[in-house]
């Protein structure tokens, strides 16, 4: 066994630790956690005790099940207070030298140097493409003979309170963070072929209190952003229209939900127990309108995104849609209608051991945490802490930045 990387998914519904070893062909998991949530609302925490509490039982879990005690882990981030822009840096290659490693890392440094306000801080700082001296488009400029390096990058910030209530949960839970990771990234890891990054693709991960998405052009990644509306905001509005509680709500929508009111039969009823009411029926195909409704909101909501990142001529591969909301019957006409793509439902593939359970579209955050984490840990802004996930050394730096050229830039077949 190589060495091994933890993943702490922190989600509205549900808390997922997994254990795993990152290889070139898959992900070896060895240990596995799931939890209910709590202390979460869409994707920011509002009570960090009970918050730190289910993280304690998803870790607990995990290491039971992996034989392995667990001290520190790569944890996801979400929440409306992401936000992301371009950047530009410049670095100057004296004498007649080749580009270096710390060549990049000066550029990217460069890029980084944004003014942003004081409540918030840079999250990640991702390679687009390089400008060697004229030559626009470079993939990797290590080893090229140029004066002028110039680096265009996608910058991701956060709100510095967000970050340091989660980080507090985690940390009252028995572990260290080793980096936040943004959820997009991670899922689109675990979901995108290459073909897909290349062509140029969204990732729309719907999650329980927020839909995430990136976007990819040229195998990297161009825009991210974090739409405040979920699975729950589905349920909500069951709970509303059928007067009943939001657990019962959230049960009939798995059970009889589906976002094609016309795929449901007119007299098709099931009955339900109203607050301070006697049981009663309940049309499957009003509950649909209302479904149908709530996913029409999402999906338009995607779409102003989309059309506001000016990259939306470029999807040529369409919508990769994933995330526990993504299950829900008869959406993909809605999403195929409001976005105007191509839809593709995806979940994560490429695991072995113990990963039936993540085979699922709910984990394509999970398991895309240990790769991206492992990669950026390494490599962005060159920082690297103690060892990351269970005891795993710190990696040559040069090699590291040389494999993420090829995770966030294009790649060859």
């Amino acid at each position: 066994m190589g060495d091994l990387v933890v993943g702490l998914d922190i989600g509205t519904h549900k808390i997922t630790t997994i254990v795993g070893e990152v290889r070139p062909e898959d992900i070896y998991i060895v240990g596995l956690g799931i939890e209910p949530s709590d202390g979460m609302k869409k994707g920011v925490v509002d009570n960090i005790s009970a918050l730190s509490t289910a993280i304690s039982k998803s870790v607990r879990r995990a290491e039971k099940s992996s034989g392995l005690d667990i001290g520190r882990a790569y944890v996801s981030v979400s929440g409306s207070h992401i936000d992301s822009r371009s950047s530009r840096g410049v670095a100057t290659i004296v004498g007649s030298r080749t580009v270096q490693a710390e060549d990049v890392e000066k550029a990217l440094s460069v890029a980084r140097s944004i003014d942003i306000p004081h409540s918030r801080e840079i999250l990640h700082v991702v390679p687009r493409s390089y400008t060697v001296d004229s030559q626009e488009g470079v993939i990797n400029p290590i080893g090229m003979h140029c004066f002028r390096l110039e680096v265009d990058a996608h910058i991701i910030t956060a709100s510095t309170t967000s970050l340091a209530n989660l980080e507090d949960a985690v940390e009252s839970a028995g572990l260290l963070v080793d980096r936040f990771v943004l959820n997009p990234l991670a899922a689109g890891d675990a979901v995108l072929t290459v073909h897909e990054r290349e062509m140029g693709a969204v990732v729309i991960d719907i999650g329980g209190g927020t839909t995430d998405l990136a976007i990819f052009i040229d195998g990297t990644v161009w825009h991210t952003a974090v739409i405040p509306h979920g699975g729950n905001d589905v349920t909500d509005d069951i709970t509303h229209w059928m007067r009943v509680p939001f657990g019962l709500a959230e049960q009939v929508k798995l059970q009889k939900g589906h976002a094609d009111a016309n795929a449901v039969a007119e007299d098709e009823v099931f009955p339900v127990e109203p607050f301070g009411g006697e049981i009663m029926p309940v049309s499957r195909q009003h509950l649909a309108q209302v479904i149908e409704m709530c996913y029409e909101d999402i999906f338009e909501a995607v779409q102003i995104e989309i059309m506001r990142s000016g990259y939306s001529s470029q999807l040529r591969a369409g919508a990769i849609i994933t995330g526990g909301g993504s299950q829900m019957p008869g959406y993909r006409d809605i999403a195929s209608r409001s976005l105007k793509l191509p839809v593709r439902l995806a979940q994560p593939e490429k695991i072995t051991g113990i990963a039936d359970a993540l085979k699922n579209p709910s984990y394509s955050t999970s398991v895309g945490l240990l790769r991206v984490g492992l990669e950026l840990s390494s490599v962005i802004g060159g920082e690297q802490k103690a060892g990351p996930g269970i005891g795993l050394p710190v990696a040559n730096w040069s090699r590291r930045m040389k494999e993420m050229f090829y995770r966030f830039l294009p790649q060859d077949d």
